[in-house]
């Protein structure tokens, strides 16, 4: 069943994760990937752009079906294949309300995460403006927070007592956080989620084979 699918994917991005993780979470193993570099910049070459061109990853095929864009694909998944492997959209109304919300504020979260450690990536050091890494480091502290306030009510999972389309979304996010030095001991409620869920089948199955080779890195140590 998935010999007809193809996944395009980078290692340690957050985006492509949630689709490998979707993928393994409704037994559709066995699918068609390629690993490309983001080094090499084979996510720009001609061949790829033709699929998706933002060049951007994922990139994931279903036959003749395209979708580049990973919540897209997750829910592709999940509305195509209902009665195959996990249920990853609940039944009830309130717990339903509760994933789609918690799902959707992983945009705010992952800006927030990408405005403060692509700002120390991509912008030289003696360019850097104190004010502008101070207001980024305030605004990620700020959104983490709130997750830590999340997790009080739903430590396990983010919409519940059961692994939904939420966690999908939101657990790579979190874990690429952690491995990039966020401190541990400051948010326990976080640590705790992360560490429930890191050895969940779906999720030890596809984790980042770069972060399997290299130690984390400090970037946030004073978040």
């Amino acid at each position: 069943m998935a010999k007809d699918m193809t996944l395009l994917w980078g290692s340690g991005s957050p985006f492509c994760w949630k689709v490998m993780i979707a993928l393994e979470e409704k037994n559709l193993t066995g699918y068609n990937q390629k690993l490309l570099s983001f080094e090499k910049k084979e996510n720009k070459s001609k061949e790829f752009l033709e699929i998706n061109p933002r060049g951007e990853l994922p990139a994931f095929t279903h036959g003749d079906k395209i979708l580049h864009e990973s919540l897209a694909a997750c829910f592709y998944l999940e509305s195509q294949f209902k009665s195959q492997g996990n249920k990853l959209i609940p039944d009830g109304a309130a717990e339903q309300a509760l994933m789609y919300q918690r799902l959707f504020e992983g945009f705010p979260l992952y800006q927030k995460m990408a405005d403060f450690m692509f700002y120390i990536w991509l912008v030289p050091e003696e360019e850097r403006h104190e004010s502008a890494q101070k207001r980024n480091k305030e605004a990620l502290i700020a959104e983490l927070k709130l997750w830590e306030g999340y997790l009080d009510k739903a430590p396990c999972c983010l919409a519940g007592k059961t692994f939904t389309l939420a966690d999908v979304a939101i657990f790579p996010s979190i874990a690429f956080l952690l491995h990039y030095g966020l401190r541990k001991e400051r948010y326990p409620k976080l640590t705790a989620y992360y560490n429930g869920l890191k050895d969940r089948p779906s999720i030890k199955a596809t984790w980042p084979p770069t972060w399997l080779d290299s130690p984390g890195q400090d970037m946030l140590e004073g978040v």
